[in-house]
């Protein structure tokens, strides 16, 4: 019987990995993380430096994605999926048996994960992953590269990674870069099935912040948290609907 069970984490985001280190810590205290990967080339070194028991796997990555490194040790560890939402891959999880966790990561879903590795770590790692790796090696959906926005007499064309955050405003959304702002006329809602959910975080029924743009959250009164955005003086306000996104960081 493995007592600590040894742990690789794979995720090339800075705040997806301590999110999930800090939640590990809590959810299962005597798993041993073993080596944590920026990228998936890093994760195969370290998967055959370690041979962990448990890998927990970003499916997008630089490198080798999650998916080629999983098809490599799928027979030889437990492999748990991280993913942003995307429906197809849920219903490809959900039909193989798969543990995945969705995207920022929440501690009672990781909770109910750890549950189901404490009893598949004493058994060989499931045989049957094949087609489920094949079916998620499909093409995934677009998301939004660009957004043509009104500044002034001008139309500007905005690259998406450049966007700090995203404001509702009626039936027009504010976009903040950190040169200036620009309108749209997409409603706040219409934007994010577009943008990819791995990056852009709603963080309010009216605001979407680019998660490479959060320099810090921070507790205001009755508990509340707020954001502090890169680039900007702006403070954004975390709704309760949203501040689980944050627990794993306060």
């Amino acid at each position: 019987m493995n007592d600590k069970p040894s742990i690789l984490i794979a995720e090339d985001e800075p705040l997806m990995r301590e999110r999930l280190l800090a939640q590990l810590a809590q959810a299962w205290p005597q798993g041993r993380v073993v080596s944590v990967a920026e990228n998936g080339n890093d994760a195969w070194d370290a998967w055959l430096e370690h041979t962990p028991d448990v890998v927990f796997l970003d499916i997008q990555m630089p490198g080798l994605t999650g998916l080629e490194v999983a098809r490599r040790i799928a027979e030889r560890s437990h492999i748990v999926f991280v993913t942003a939402y995307d429906q197809h891959a849920l219903e490809a999880f959900q039909r193989g048996a798969v543990d995945y966790l969705l995207k920022p990561v929440e501690l009672t879903a990781l909770e109910r994960t750890v549950d189901r590795l404490r009893h598949r770590v004493q058994a060989p790692a499931a045989l049957a992953l094949a087609p489920v790796l094949n079916e998620l090696a499909r093409p995934a959906p677009q998301r939004l590269k660009w957004l043509k926005a009104s500044v002034g007499r001008q139309i500007r064309l905005i690259n998406v990674s450049d966007v700090l955050f995203l404001q509702s405003d009626t039936k027009y959304t504010r976009v903040v870069l950190a040169d200036g702002e620009a309108v749209i006329r997409v409603a706040l809602k219409d934007l994010l099935e577009g943008l990819d959910p791995e990056l852009f975080w709603q963080i309010h029924r009216g605001t979407i912040v680019n998660a490479h743009a959060i320099a810090a959250v921070e507790r205001a009164e009755n508990e509340r948290l707020n954001v502090l955005v890169k680039g900007s003086s702006e403070v954004l306000t975390v709704s309760r609907t949203f501040a689980h996104l944050f627990r794993g960081f306060m």
